[in-house]
């Protein structure tokens, strides 16, 4: 697989995006997986092959393969269906073939949307005992409150091109080193600018980001490989803080209704538990706790 970076601030290739990600999703498949029978030949290519594929899907080879090769133009939403159903996707991978099948005009962004409401600030900062922030589609951070601040860092102390989740995941060792399970984080990332670059190709700060992660992170080259895509409104996130140890913290992400391109996240602890103390503790040092856990030893 061709893992070289792609160019800073150049656009998505859409038919390159289609086609690997077909090939990748065949390819995760063996015959037994979706009833076929495999007769032990020698496979030179992991997978289902296109034919098997096409079978499946009750379409011609010809016109899968050519669908493979990023042609995607005039298919229609129920040969889209077949394929997704015979590739067995997800909701999320199914939503992906159809953005790169079959590309929507999407209204350029605006500069207010890529900032948060006053009045979302100022929500944040009455959930005073929950970390809480508000980030856009391209995983920027655009506004959070003094718990949020406790927990992963004062934000406001780093430029404003740096307050992005997949800049800070990907490229800040204190951030790999704040997630237990700093592996699946940065799946989590990719995979929602997966889908972001399916929906918005053409962004050009989408795929300034893509690339400037793409020269300067291997693992993110190595994830962004993987053509996977999904969404994840909700989970555990477990983490290592200087200050007060590990934390087991629910997660929640809410689309805002003005604005699909912007969601709130809340983190919380189960009641009565020592994730629960350890967030009281952080509440009582507030944006300090970083500064103050740094020169801290290590729980």
């Amino acid at each position: 697989m061709d893992e070289r970076p792609e160019p800073a601030g150049a656009s998505l290739d859409r038919r390159a995006e289609l086609s690997e990600f077909l090939r990748t999703r065949r390819a995760r498949l063996k015959p037994e997986d979706v009833g076929l029978p495999d007769f032990g030949r020698h496979r030179r290519v992991p997978g289902l092959r296109r034919e098997e594929l096409a079978q499946l899907a009750g379409v011609s080879v010809a016109y899968y393969t050519r669908l493979e090769q990023g042609n995607g133009r005039n298919v229609s939403a129920e040969v889209l269906d077949a394929i997704a159903r015979a590739l067995r996707l997800t909701d999320a991978e199914h939503a992906h073939l159809t953005h790169l099948a079959k590309p929507k005009h999407k209204k350029k962004q605006t500069a207010r949307s890529r900032q948060a409401r006053p009045a979302l600030q100022q929500l944040l900062d009455a959930m005073d005992a929950v970390p809480a922030y508000v980030i856009g589609r391209r995983s920027e951070i655009l506004a959070w409150n003094r718990m949020a601040a406790a927990l992963f860092g004062d934000w406001g102390e780093l430029p404003v091109s740096e307050r992005n989740w997949a800049r800070l995941t990907f490229l800040r060792p204190d951030y790999h080193d704040l997630f237990v399970d700093w592996e699946q984080k940065a799946i989590d990332i990719v995979c929602v600018l997966r889908m972001e670059a399916g929906c918005h190709p053409d962004d050009p700060r989408l795929s300034a980001l893509v690339g400037e992660l793409s020269v300067k992170s291997e693992d993110f080259r190595r994830l962004w490989a993987t053509h996977d895509v999904k969404e994840k409104s909700h989970g555990v996130k477990r983490m290592t803080h200087p200050l007060v140890g590990e934390l087991s913290l629910n997660f929640e992400g809410f689309k805002l209704s003005d604005d699909s391109e912007q969601v709130m996240v809340t983190y919380h602890a189960e009641p009565g538990s020592a994730s629960a103390e350890a967030l009281r503790l952080l509440a009582s040092w507030g944006s300090d706790a970083t500064r103050a856990g740094s020169q801290t030893p290590s729980v």
